[in-house]
């Protein structure tokens, strides 16, 4: 490990889902003061929630990343960039 890293480790999060290890990602990776989170969507197991119910997909979404958040000593006050990806803009 190079004094680099040591000074700014890498922290994985692990959401549990079978797709980390088959497809190699992580639910939340810190490094530094530096949080990425992976795509987040309205899923809780095998049921989607919300169905048909956009804010209801929403607020469970929301939920989930300060879940991880608070995992990595961090907070929804801590954000400074979101990105999102819609199906129907309209709604």
């Amino acid at each position: 490990m190079s004094a680099k890293n040591q000074e700014y480790p890498r922290k994985l999060i692990s959401s549990g889902a079978k797709w980390e290890n088959q497809v190699g990602y992580s639910r939340a990776v810190r490094v530094g003061n530096i949080i990425e989170i992976s795509g987040t969507t309205a899923v809780d197991g095998d049921k989607v929630v919300g169905k048909g119910n956009v804010y209801e997909q929403a607020v469970f979404i929301f939920k989930k990343i300060e879940k991880v958040l608070e995992e990595c000593d961090s907070s929804l006050k801590d954000v400074t960039r979101t990105r999102m990806f819609v199906t129907d803009i309209s709604q």
